[in-house]
């Protein structure tokens, strides 16, 4: 390198190996920034190859800042980026991960997380605790929640994933030995995914069977009714579409409070749909259109997932908006009801005095890891594919206020509909409010029927479950695909990820096959009560404790720093080390100490009810431990246990080697704020990691970590 046009060239070295292998073209291999020899940099003469590029990247920066020539390399690198899709407020945003492959661009990892928290619990599950737990006072506790438990649980997993670049089971090379805390992540994931498929062909039946000119389970006019029957509408609106008129008092007296009523769309759900069974026990035949409407519903989700995220994030674009549509359509129909202020009165009118109850403090705290998806590991699977500087801080502040939003929202849409029933009926809104399928399946179904053109209003209310449904169960998939994938992470099982998505999406199905029989409510709602309550709760106290106290808080924050430019908040740094782990714990010991609610269908025998209350003896019946035996009187063959020697016991929390990228010392220029507030010189951030990581590196002496390139 000799002459006046000599080039130097400041070179980006590459990620580390979690972040997979980086095209030779890739701006993240190397950045080439043309500089005249003959003003920068000294002869080489005499010097090693590790201080004369030490010296040289010093003289670089020196010599542009005394000669006013940093705002061209900053215009420069403003060029590069924008060449890339990165604009100059984040300028960091250039990774390419070849080896896993990114979002296409950020409004695909927006819309997967809010498909992703935004499901069915929303719509069915929150109207019900809201109103079960105080109305509007409840609405307290639950953001109380969402603040100091939910956002930043919420952040702390789109950052852990994000800067490992790894599913819920690569993450723990962060500390090995809590690697048991992903395997616990799949299972939630997959005892989820088995059923939620369920309730969503349920929900396909349900769109199927409202494409018809009268609603099947309006009247009590048809084979599978009984003489118990009762339905709200009478037999002269069978041949019109007017809006019935109200019953009178002493008719819907009789309807709703005698003992032997039934309505014809609960004995439409539990006799026709389902068939249901007198036991758990007894399964009974498979129903064979809920057993094709769940090979509908996986064929849909692997077809959406067919090329990982690059297919679903395209889905999205749908899945995750048009439910919206739905529910301003539902919610201005309900409105204009009769009634429906009523109904919307009782689901907000506080009471105050059941804030000092510690079940309702528990429901909040239940709702919103339910809700937001905390803990299924869902949330580190799609930041994974994040690009590495991506501001997720920024991210998760938006899903979460979107997420909690939509919930209140949906609550509006259901008791509009429910006060217009009870007001029909002439009763209270708490004898027509449910929760769970009986609100998804009966209660809704039912006010449906009293609209006019009420097919189209079922037809729009069930494509709203759907597309719920299919956005949550997208990324359950994927989280157990891309563990599989990442636990494996050779070249074969990559260029076969498709053939991994098909083999879940049929082991799903198969496992589903005992949830479509005559029994498998029962076991639906036993799974959907203990699935992904408790074991929440654990799994997220673990994952606090483990990287704040593990790991080390302050590695952590620098992490994050190198990753966003600047540390997380104070608030999130006090939450992660002290609120949130308090809170969860406390939520921990509310848990075991309240009584459980039993099962919505109250026809189980007495064995299923010691199989209902196991989760909550710990899993063994409440007998004494048995005695073990003394050593004297120590009976078989004895074996010797060789103890873990000492070293590699202390080396187990450690991070693995291959945990994440190098962490740079931080940077005057990288100090900007959380939402991405731009110092004077925070286009030149992307360069100053560059030239640290670049010394550090060097110094360190590896072959691969002094790859630089001339210019020509």
């Amino acid at each position: 390198m000799s002459g006046g046009d000599t080039r130097a060239a400041i070179a980006r070295p590459r990620m580390a190996a979690a972040h997979g292998p980086v095209a030779p073209s890739s701006p993240e291999q190397v950045t080439l920034l043309p500089v005249q020899r003959s003003f920068f940099l000294p002869p080489f003469s005499g010097a090693t190859p590790s201080t004369s590029l030490a010296e040289s990247v010093l003289k670089v920066w020196h010599g542009a800042y005394n000669s006013g020539l940093l705002p061209q390399l900053m215009a420069q690198h403003s060029l590069a980026m924008a060449q890339n899709g990165a604009v100059p407020s984040e300028a960091t945003k250039r990774d390419q991960n070849l080896k896993r492959g990114n979002w296409g661009n950020q409004i695909e990892f927006v819309l997967t997380s809010v498909g992703y928290a935004v499901g069915l619990g929303n719509v069915w599950r929150f109207p019900y605790l809201c109103y079960r737990n105080g109305g509007g006072a409840f609405m307290f506790p639950y953001f109380i929640m969402l603040i100091f438990c939910g956002i930043p649980l919420f952040f702390m997993e789109l950052s852990f994933g994000q800067f490992a670049s790894q599913g819920c089971l690569g993450v723990w090379r962060i500390s090995p030995m809590f690697k048991g805390v992903g395997y616990g992540m799949m299972v939630v994931s997959t005892y989820i995914g088995i059923y939620y498929n369920v309730v969503i062909c349920i929900a396909f039946y349900y769109f199927f069977s409202s494409m018809t000119h009268v609603l099947p389970w309006a009247y009590c006019n048809n084979p599978w009714n009984t003489h118990d029957c009762a339905g709200v509408l009478d037999a002269s609106n069978l041949t019109n579409g007017s809006r019935p008129a109200a019953l009178p008092s002493n008719l819907s007296h009789l309807l709703n409070h005698s003992l032997q009523r039934t309505s014809p769309s609960e004995e439409y759900w539990r006799l026709y749909v389902l068939k249901l069974s007198d036991d758990i026990g007894n399964f009974g035949e498979v129903r064979l259109p809920l057993l094709g409407c769940l090979g509908v519903s996986w064929l849909v989700v692997f077809l959406c997932l067919i090329r990982g995220v690059k297919s679903s994030g395209k889905v999205v674009y749908f899945t995750a908006t048009f439910p919206y549509v739905v529910l301003t359509i539902l919610f201005v129909r309900g409105v204009t009801l009769e009634g429906a202020f009523d109904g919307i009165m009782y689901y907000l009118t506080p009471q105050w005095d059941k804030i000092l109850e510690a079940k309702v403090w528990g429901d909040a705290a239940s709702q919103i890891f339910y809700s937001l998806g905390c803990a299924w590991g869902g949330l580190i699977t799609m930041a994974s594919y994040n690009k590495f500087h991506n501001n997720c801080y920024r991210d998760s502040v938006i899903i979460s206020i979107t997420n909690c939003a939509t919930s209140v929202y949906a609550g509006f849409v259901i008791f509009s509909i429910l006060g217009f029933m009870a007001n029909h009926l002439g009763v209270d809104v708490s004898r027509v409010a449910d929760h769970g399928p009986g609100l998804a399946f009966v209660a809704y179904p039912e006010a449906l029927t009293l609209l006019p053109i009420s097919p189209l209003w079922s037809l729009l209310f069930f494509f709203m479950l759907i597309l719920l449904g299919l956005g949550t169960q997208f990324c359950l998939l994927e989280t157990l695909v891309t563990a599989i994938v990442d636990e494996v992470g050779n070249e074969w099982i990559l260029q076969k990820k498709t053939y991994v998505t098909l083999g879940v999406a049929v082991a799903g199905f198969l496992l589903g096959i005992p949830l479509t029989s005559q029994a498998g409510i029962y076991w639906l709602l036993l799974m959907d009560n203990y699935a992904a309550s408790f074991s929440l709760v654990v799994i997220s106290c673990i994952m606090c404790v483990a990287i704040m106290y593990i790991y080390g808080h302050r590695n952590y924050f620098q992490d994050i720093q190198m990753m966003l430019g600047f540390p997380p908040p104070l608030f999130f740094q006090i939450c992660w080390r002290f609120v949130s782990p308090a809170i969860i714990f406390l939520q921990a010991q509310v848990h075991r100490r309240l009584p459980q609610n039993p099962l919505h269908f109250a026809s189980l025998p007495e064995r299923n009810v010691l199989l209902h209350q196991l989760p909550q003896r710990g899993g063994v019946p409440e007998h004494d431990p048995p005695t073990p035996p003394s050593p004297a009187r120590t009976y078989g063959p004895q074996v010797r246990v060789r103890e873990v020697p000492r070293a590699r016991r202390q080396r187990s929390p450690n991070p693995a080697p291959l945990w994440a990228p190098p962490s740079p010392k931080p940077h005057p220029c990288s100090a900007a704020g959380p939402l991405g507030w731009d110092c004077p010189f925070r286009n030149c951030q992307s360069l100053a990691l560059s030239s640290a990581r670049l010394l550090a590196d060097s110094d360190a002496g590896g072959p691969e970590t002094r790859q630089w390139e001339p210019g020509p």
